[in-house]
């Protein structure tokens, strides 16, 4: 299991999960990025980040909510396609 972030990190980007993240998992790109990404391989699920959110945007894989299930694959994905992950995003919520 991984931890997941979801749409309330758009724009937030407040990165308070990245000062407690023990394995340096939680990337994004200052130019490019809305929201930052968690590496599912590089996640040990210790579970710090979770409760530092501020924006509360941070779950269990197994807790995401339905509507933010789509949000999994794309934490994963924006490793390999950090473009498409970011069209997509601007999708799912247009700037």
């Amino acid at each position: 299991m991984t931890y997941v972030i979801t749409t309330p990190c758009i724009d937030v980007q407040d990165q308070s999960c990245v000062e407690v993240c023990p394995v340096d998992c939680i990337y994004f790109d200052e130019d490019g990025d809305r929201m930052l990404y968690i590496q599912p391989d590089e996640c040990i699920d210790c579970g710090a980040c979770e409760p530092a959110c501020p924006v509360t945007a941070i779950f269990a894989e197994d807790d995401v909510p339905e509507e933010e299930t789509e949000y999994t694959a794309l934490n994963a994905n924006w490793f390999e396609d950090k473009e498409g992950v970011r069209a997509r995003i601007n999708e799912l919520k247009p700037a």
